[in-house]
């Protein structure tokens, strides 16, 4: 198994454990009380959703990461979105290390 495809399986673990957000609107307010670990969007997401998004990370200086498609993504999760955000250390730490190294 890959990385990608492990940091798939830790997004649909998390997203049973209760310890994700889907959702621009969620994950705005999660970053803006800095509870956000990582941010994934779809690299199909429009540019201005990726903007909005980049932009609010890099302020609050929250991990983000442009990789994986909506298809993905919503396979990953069982449900169809865009963005996932993870709320939990444990989950961010190890989906960063699979990623971003």
């Amino acid at each position: 198994m890959n990385e990608d495809q492990k940091a798939l399986n830790l997004l649909g673990i998390a997203m049973k454990a209760g310890k994700l957000v889907t959702g621009e609107d969620l994950t705005l307010k999660e970053i803006r009380k800095e509870q956000a670990k990582i941010v994934l969007v779809a690299t199909d997401a429009s540019e201005q959703t990726k903007k909005k998004i980049s932009d609010k990370c890099r302020y609050y200086d929250i991990p983000i990461v442009i990789y994986f498609t909506k298809a993905e993504l919503s396979h990953a999760i069982g449900k169809e979105r865009t963005i996932c955000t993870t709320l939990d250390n444990g989950f961010g730490k190890k989906i960063r290390e699979l990623l971003l190294n």
